[in-house]
């Protein structure tokens, strides 16, 4: 019976270690599909790789550039993307050699910070961090002898480290280049990381060729307390590719673009637009929307990121270049003849700008001193549709910008976003409404310009009526400075039709004669003999009365090399016309440019 009993517990026994021996198989088996199988696959919910999520339990990974392609302008000077020195602050434990106060203050002294507000981050922290000035938007950039007493410290728990600050924290009127949003780099660890994309202007549209291969990563080993591990030095992860990032070359002249900032600022422009485009191909040169905006403190309730220079609005007078093409290209307008203003039309409740009127005068004359008279009269002649043709050859009515389809593996590029077309007519108008037409002509009721179809306007009646589509990107390349796509400038559809080369010829000589004895007088003693017309329209905005004012033109007559528009939008009734004198400024600063490089 002991013989039995013996038996059956080495039985029991055999078959535990059975058991136990295939548990642990089992064990082993787990391990080992995790080891070599399951490493590089994600959990559930999880954004990383097991091996992954593995090694950023022993590191801190700071992303100090995103990979994300740059914009150059003209002459090659960087728009977005530069590199400054900024420093991190580390976590750190009890007993660290920054916790006590006169390290603490020594730090804050280099930083030019308070004491105060540096120990409270800095205490605080879990992870790395690239310091900011108080209200700052971005890291700190520091100077030579900043680095040089950082460097002294030799404090393990700050280090100082390159940094791809992308745009500056400033005002700018470059709405066109936009700005960026999602998870920016800035104090971003890498395990969080998932990138950033263009929201608007050139970074939305140009979203897809900016991307990078990924973004430039420094890793700090740390130990169970999250404590650097000063054994061990940092290791710095980026994609090596001779290709990317690309770089678009814009077709702006980065100086002149923040010239004329300054001229809108000291003029006091508080909203409005202004842009410059080449005459000979249309490239814009510069193009400023007002108000500012800042592209590190984007606040979309304000809309301060909208680009003015692509919106509509009420064109007022510089319309009326419009219904004189219209008329002279139909026939219905004989450059001798005479008009009678008497300062009132005796309909629609029109009336002219001048108590008393012009008296007796020719359209040339009426064109020049911008009579309402005389327009309201030519627009009886004209019916909608011969207005609206005349308004789409010369490119209004319509997005103007350059685009094409199927290029650089998009199916559209489409530069210029948001891009407004404008309007000559509402949809809902009625083609025999005589009142609505006469208002149209002369640049009220539902018409809406955006100052770059305003400008490029000069240039179509430039280049004889036939219109080109204004380019903002010259150019695409490699990292490497190879070249991927040169987008060409581009000539308008046709389908559209164009004014004639006659009525082109006779608009730009009532442009001179404007400013020679009309309502551009102020521009005779600009350095270059300037030519345009002026205009002013009346809108209401939140109940009150206001003013869009426009001046739009070219200079210099000889030699025409640039078109200009200039738009002042809502001021007050009765203010002096500020559109016609920055526009003088523009083209004296355009002159004096010339003259320095001469």
């Amino acid at each position: 019976m002991q013989v039995n009993q013996q038996r059956k517990w080495h039985k029991r026994i055999f078959i535990g270690w059975i058991i136990l021996s295939m548990l642990i198989a089992i064990l082993v088996f787990r391990l080992a599909w995790v080891q070599l199988v399951m490493k590089n696959q994600k959990p559930p919910g999880s954004k990383h790789t097991l091996l992954e999520n593995s090694l950023l339990q022993r590191e801190r990974g700071l992303v100090l550039d995103t990979g994300r392609g740059h914009f150059l302008d003209r002459n090659g000077i960087p728009l977005t993307g530069k590199l400054i020195w900024s420093a991190v602050l580390f976590p750190f434990g009890k007993g660290n050699e920054v916790t006590r106060n006169d390290s603490m203050l020594r730090v804050a002294h280099i930083l030019k910070t308070d004491q105060a507000d540096l120990k409270k981050i800095w205490t605080g922290l879990k992870e790395p961090m690239l310091w900011h000035d108080r209200g700052a938007s971005i890291p700190l950039a520091l100077d030579s002898e900043q680095i040089k007493e950082i460097s002294a410290l030799n404090f393990a728990s700050i280090q100082v480290l390159p940094y791809e600050q992308r745009y500056g924290d400033q005002d700018s009127g470059m709405q066109w280049l936009g700005y960026i949003s999602g998870q920016r780099q800035e104090n971003m660890f890498y395990r969080e990381y998932e990138g950033v994309k263009g929201t608007s202007g050139l970074e939305r549209t140009l979203d897809t060729l900016l991307q990078g291969m990924g973004p430039t990563v420094v890793y700090f080993p740390v130990d169970g307390r999250n404590q650097i591990n000063q054994e061990m030095k940092p290791m710095v992860k980026a994609e090596s590719n001779p290709y990317y990032p690309l770089k678009i070359t814009t077709t702006v002249d980065y100086e002149l673009q923040k010239r004329i900032e300054k001229l809108t600022e000291q003029a006091g422009m508080k909203e409005g637009a202004v842009v410059v485009l080449d005459a000979h191909n249309s490239d814009v040169l510069a193009m400023v929307s007002r108000p500012f905006y800042n592209p590190e403190k984007i606040h979309p309730q304000v809309g301060e990121w909208e680009n003015k220079a692509l919106k509509g609005a009420s064109p007022g007078s510089i319309f009326k270049i419009v219904t004189a093409a219209a008329a002279l290209d139909n026939n219905l307008l004989s450059s001798k003849e005479t008009f009678h203003c008497s300062g009132e039309y005796g309909k629609y409740g029109l009336s002219c700008w001048k108590k008393g009127g012009h008296g007796t005068i020719t359209v040339h004359q009426g064109f020049a001193d911008s009579c309402n008279i005389v327009f309201a009269s030519l627009a009886e002649r004209l019916t909608s549709g011969q207005i609206t043709d005349t308004a789409l050859k010369l490119g209004l009515g319509r997005t103007i910008g350059w685009q094409a389809q199927n290029i650089l593996g998009l199916p559209v590029l489409k530069p210029f976003d948001h891009e407004e077309s404008g309007a000559i007519f509402s949809n809902n108008m009625d083609p025999a409404d005589s009142g609505a037409r006469v208002q149209t002509a002369i640049g009220q009721r539902d018409t809406a310009v955006t100052p770059l179809q305003a400008a490029n306007l000069i240039v179509t009646l430039l280049h004889h009526g036939e219109t080109i589509r204004p380019r903002i990107i010259r150019q695409i390349s490699y990292a490497n400075g190879q070249n991927v796509q040169t987008l060409d400038p581009m000539r308008g559809t046709t389908h559209e039709g164009v004014i004639s080369r006659e009525t082109a010829h006779t608009l730009l000589n009532w442009m001179e004669e404007v400013v020679l004895n009309g309502t551009g007088r102020g521009l005779q003693h600009t350095i270059w003999k300037v030519a345009g017309k002026s205009g002013t329209a009346e809108t209401i905005k939140k109940g009150h009365p206001r003013n869009n004012q426009w001046f739009v033109g070219y200079g210099p007559v000889q030699k025409p090399r640039y078109a200009v528009s200039v738009f002042v939008e809502n001021v007050t009734p009765n203010s002096k016309h500020d559109a016609t004198k920055l526009f003088g400024q523009v083209m004296d600063l355009l002159a004096s440019l010339e003259s320095d490089e001469g």
